[in-house]
């Protein structure tokens, strides 16, 4: 959804490893970089801010025991998934994430389809990964709820900001090196 309400505006960069990806590939000036990275982690934050006011409407929530969503690893993974394992979950479904943007926004794509594409991808990732790593594939969606849950979430914030990065990185360099106009090179 968010790729047609804003994608005309910003090509719709609400994630900071997406932005890395794109200025890898040369598809994003440095500047544009910086600026999309440092308002898509104040986004996150509020964003997690209304969450935060939303839940704290019922009167039975409490941010220690119910959290805001944040990703985890150990025992703040829903699985109970080891750092190991929430890293490379992250990388590949980072890496996954950013090979379908590649390919939904090439030129041999058909126009006007990349966000269908990106939000099944995007809610694919997330059906393997909730239950492993919290699924994140975004810093800044990692961000947001750890900066207000603190503790443990605030702890584990590097995985979340490393691994998206690198999975991110590795998809921008195949995708340039191996790819030219989605299509794979003979």
């Amino acid at each position: 959804m968010m790729d047609y309400a804003i994608g005309p505006i910003s090509g719709c960069h609400i994630n900071p490893a997406v932005t890395i990806a794109m200025l890898a590939n040369g598809k994003t000036p440095p500047k544009d970089a910086v600026i999309y990275i440092v308002v898509q982690c104040i986004g996150a934050v509020i964003a997690s801010a209304l969450l935060l006011l939303i839940l704290t409407g019922n009167p039975a929530y409490n941010i220690a025991a119910n959290g805001l969503g944040q990703s985890g690893y150990g025992s703040a993974s829903l699985g109970g998934y080891s750092v190991v394992s929430c890293f490379i979950a992250e990388l590949v479904l980072t890496f996954i994430f950013l090979m379908v943007i590649f390919s939904a926004t090439s030129k041999a794509a058909p126009a006007g389809f990349a966000g269908i594409a990106i939000g099944l991808g995007l809610f694919i990732i997330h059906l393997f990964g909730i239950m492993v790593s919290g699924a994140s594939a975004n810093p800044a969606r990692s961000l947001g709820p750890a900066l207000l849950v603190g503790g443990t979430a605030l702890g584990q914030l590097w995985l979340y900001i490393v691994a998206p990065v690198i999975g991110a990185i590795i998809a921008a360099l195949v995708w340039k090196h191996l790819f030219r106009n989605g299509a794979a090179l003979g």
